[in-house]
């Protein structure tokens, strides 16, 4: 008569233990569904912030070029995803103009002697493009520039120059400085 008490004892503890881990793994799932959906969320937003940023950065009368982050410093991690920088340009004319833009390495000094520019370059997404703005107007949506930097990458500081140009002269542009750790 024991052994059956003690058999039927184990048999409920065996069950309320497999309703509980069932009940733990449902609630796990439900969990990871909330996150990635509120991620995408934040993306969207991240974006939105970005556009924000910008337009007040050109409400200084006479600004020619915002870049965000203002800081222009980014910190690149190797073998991570590509992360970077957008920038926007306003046309100061009273007439219509087309524009390019170029980013290239300009300093690579602090990666050693066997990194080159090239090299700095081919990291490069989103390096090089044009548009045309109207009389008074800015880019509707910001410039992505990112960075995929490969893990054989040296840890150092990349000085990149922005040089924008209007129909071929020289327009604006900044500096922009990638430290890879």
């Amino acid at each position: 008569m024991k052994n059956k008490h003690a058999a039927m004892e184990m048999s409920v503890g065996t069950i309320v233990t497999i309703v509980l881990l069932m009940s733990v793994l449902i609630l796990g799932i439900f969990l990871v569904q909330k996150v990635f959906k509120s991620s995408s969320n934040a993306i969207d937003n991240i974006d939105n912030q970005v556009q924000n940023e910008i337009n007040k950065l050109f409400a200084e009368e006479g600004k020619k070029l915002a870049i965000y982050p203002t800081s222009r410093d980014l910190i690149l991690k190797k073998g991570d995803d590509p992360k970077g920088f957008a920038f926007s340009v306003k046309n100061n004319d009273v007439e219509s103009a087309d524009f390019t833009y170029t980013i290239e390495a300009d300093d690579v000094s602090k990666c050693g002697s066997s990194f080159s520019e090239d090299i700095a370059n081919n990291y490069l997404l989103g390096g090089s493009g044009s548009f045309s703005l109207g009389p008074g107007n800015s880019m509707d949506l910001p410039r992505l520039v990112k960075f995929n930097v490969p893990e054989s990458a040296p840890p150092c500081t990349i000085i990149y120059n922005l040089d924008i140009q209007k129909t071929g002269a020289s327009y604006t542009g900044a500096q922009v400085f990638a430290t890879i750790k």
